[in-house]
């Protein structure tokens, strides 16, 4: 080992719900340094999510990520001239981050007004489990059941 592990950055909760969750989330979700915005687009999200859902609005958001958020992944590896998608493990950081771009991506597509209002939109359909992100930790999950034969090429 040539260099040494990069640090962990200390992130710092968000200050209306003093959670580092949502920090991570904003910091995701947040383009061309504009974080004051993206907070402010977390919160109206939340804000909508709880009058749709008439539940609190920040634990619909944890849920939902928890359901978008992938176990198991398909990783290529080369072997002998074939390619093989060899179904793996995912670290709990790497887990986190996948399933929020996830969230964050598929409600950019989606055609509401405001991005506000897609996020929401994206927060409810992942908490009732349907959704484009949904959907795809579905997928995720789907692929490495059919390539499980593999699994014993692990690395």
């Amino acid at each position: 080992m040539r260099k040494s592990k990069p640090k962990k950055r200390i992130q710092l909760p968000d200050p209306k719900f003093n959670d580092v969750l949502v920090t991570r989330f904003v910091n995701n979700l947040m383009l061309r340094g504009k974080k004051n915005l993206a907070y402010n687009i977390f919160y109206d999200a939340i804000d909508i999510v709880s009058e749709k859902t008439k539940e609190d609005g920040l634990e619909v958001f944890k849920k939902g990520l928890a359901n978008v958020t992938p176990n198991v992944e398909v990783r290529s590896r080369r072997i002998g001239g074939a390619t093989f998608q060899i179904p793996s493990e995912i670290r709990p950081e790497r887990k986190m981050s996948i399933g929020m771009k996830n969230l964050i991506r598929f409600s950019r597509k989606r055609n509401e007004k405001t991005m506000a209002a897609k996020l929401a939109g994206e927060i409810v359909s992942a908490y009732k489990e349907e959704g484009a992100a949904y959907k795809r930790k579905e997928d995720t999950h789907r692929m490495a059941d059919a390539n499980k034969a593999f699994s014993h090429f692990r690395f």
